[in-house]
């Protein structure tokens, strides 16, 4: 069971890393899918690429992991209204070039994966 954390733990601090850097290269992508209703919406791509990658390299460390985890719970229930935004707008389907079927899946896994950090906060 150590080995398999050891790897999920690696797994979410690539992931969380490469998918902030992407906020960083590739804007446009993630404005796709802001909702509109939110204001400042380059702003918070760039804020939440931010916490991304610095939560993703703080998930490395044992000592910080916990914090990192629950940024991570944090960090994935306030970008949830762009997933909810994407499983209904054909727009940012469109944006995104993904399907309605695989934008509304996409809604559970971000469970999991809250799921999954929450387990890490654990010792």
């Amino acid at each position: 069971m150590k080995i398999f954390k050891l790897f999920t733990i690696l797994l979410m601090s690539i992931f969380y890393v490469r998918i902030g850097v992407h906020h960083f290269l590739d804007p446009e992508y993630f404005l796709n899918i802001m909702p509109p209703f939110l204001p400042y919406h380059l702003e918070l791509v760039y804020i939440s690429g931010f916490f991304e990658i610095l939560l993703g390299l703080l998930l490395i460390f044992p000592k910080h992991r916990a914090y990192a985890c629950w940024g991570i719970i944090l960090l994935l229930l306030s970008v949830f209204p762009a997933n909810i935004y994407l499983a209904q707008s054909e727009i940012a389907q469109e944006g995104l070039g993904v399907s309605k079927e695989v934008a509304t899946w996409r809604l559970p896994f971000q469970a999991l994966f809250i799921g999954l950090a929450y387990w890490h906060s654990k010792k």
